[in-house]
C-alpha cells in the first residue's frame, strides 16, 4: 500500500472554494437574489472545500478526494440528523425562518443544502484545528466504565424525552446535550470514538477541541445568517435580548455540545448503514 504523498501545493478544488467564498461575500452586498437566499449554505460550502483542501495538503489524503462516497453519506446523516432538531423545534419554538422563497421546491432545496453542509463543516473545522495543535488523540477507541456509561445514558435519554412531555423554550438546552450523553457512550460500546469516553478516561485534549470547533462553527453560522436575506432568528429566554448576531449571546454555549451530539449521530448512523464504511470521518483519515 503506498503512502499518500503530503505537503506540496494546495488542491485546486481548495483553492476554488476559498475563492468562492471571498467572491460570494463581495457578491452579496450587489443585491443578487439567489446569493442572499443561499448566502450560508454557499459560504459552508466553500470553507469546506478549502479545509478539506488543507487536510490534504498536510495529510496526503482526504475525504473528499480519495472517500467521495463516504463524504457523501455524511452529508446525507447530516440533513437527517438535522432533521432530528428541526423536529424538536415543532414543540420548543427556538428558531423561525424568514424571507424564504415562495417556491417550495426552491425551499426545501435550500433546506437540504443548507443541513447537508453543516457535520460535514463542524469535523473539518475540528480536524483542522486537529492538525494545526500540539497533542495527539488515542489511537483506538476506549470504553467508559459502567459505573459512568448507564448514569450517561439515562441522563441522556431523560433529557430527550423531557422537552416532549414539557414542550417549553427554557427546556431546549437538554435537547443540546441529550444526544451527547445518550449517544456517544453507546458509540464506544459499538466500536466507535467516544468523545466523552476519551475525556472521563484520561484523554483530555479531544473535548476541549470538539468545543472550541463547535463554537467557531458558530460564530460562523451566525456571521452569514446576519447578512443572508433567507435567515433565521431566536427566541431564548435566557437573556435573549442581548445578541451577537442574531444569536442571544448565551446561545453560543449550545454549539460546544451540539458537535458532539452530531458526532455522535453520524457514527451511529454509519454503524447502521450497510455500506463499506473503511473510511469513517474522523477515525481513519487522520
Amino acid at each position: 500500500m503506498s503512502i499518500p504523498a503530503k505537503g506540496g501545493r494546495l488542491p485546486a478544488y481548495a483553492i476554488a472554494g476559498l475563492a468562492g467564498m471571498v467572491v460570494f461575500q463581495g457578491l452579496l452586498f450587489t443585491g443578487n437574489s439567489f446569493i442572499g437566499r443561499y448566502f450560508t449554505p454557499i459560504q459552508w460550502t466553500g470553507l469546506i472545500l478549502f479545509l478539506d483542501g488543507l487536510h490534504k495538503r498536510r495529510a496526503g489524503r482526504s475525504l473528499i478526494s480519495d472517500h467521495l462516497g463516504e463524504f457523501l453519506l455524511l452529508c446525507l446523516i447530516s440533513i437527517g440528523s438535522w432533521a432530528i432538531f428541526e423536529w424538536y423545534n415543532i414543540f420548543l419554538k427556538n428558531w423561525t425562518y424568514l424571507n424564504l422563497p415562495d417556491s417550495r421546491l426552491e425551499r426545501y432545496f435550500g433546506y437540504a443544502w443548507a443541513f447537508a453542509t453543516i457535520s460535514p463543516g463542524m469535523f473539518l473545522i475540528y480536524m483542522t484545528l486537529d492538525d494545526l495543535l500540539p497533542g495527539k488523540d488515542p489511537d483506538t477507541p476506549v470504553r467508559l466504565p459502567d459505573r459512568v456509561f448507564w448514569p450517561f445514558v439515562i441522563f441522556g435519554l431523560a433529557s430527550l424525552v423531557v422537552p416532549l412531555v414539557w414542550p417549553s423554550t427554557w427546556m431546549t438546552p437538554l435537547v443540546w446535550v441529550g444526544f451527547a450523553f445518550c449517544l456517544d457512550p453507546i458509540v464506544g460500546r459499538m466500536g466507535g470514538r467516544s468523545i466523552l469516553s476519551e475525556f472521563f478516561t484520561g484523554h483530555f485534549r479531544s473535548l476541549p477541541l470538539f468545543f472550541l470547533a463547535g463554537l467557531i462553527a458558530g460564530l460562523l453560522w451566525e456571521f452569514w445568517n446576519f447578512w443572508a436575506i433567507s435567515k433565521w432568528e431566536y427566541s431564548v429566554p435566557y437573556w435573549g435580548h442581548i445578541k451577537l448576531f442574531e444569536m442571544p449571546f448565551l446561545g453560543f454555549l449550545g454549539f460546544m455540545p451540539f458537535i458532539i451530539e452530531s458526532y455522535a449521530i453520524y457514527q451511529f448512523a454509519r454503524r447502521l448503514i450497510p455500506v463499506k464504511n473503511e473510511a469513517r470521518f474522523l477515525e481513519q483519515t487522520r
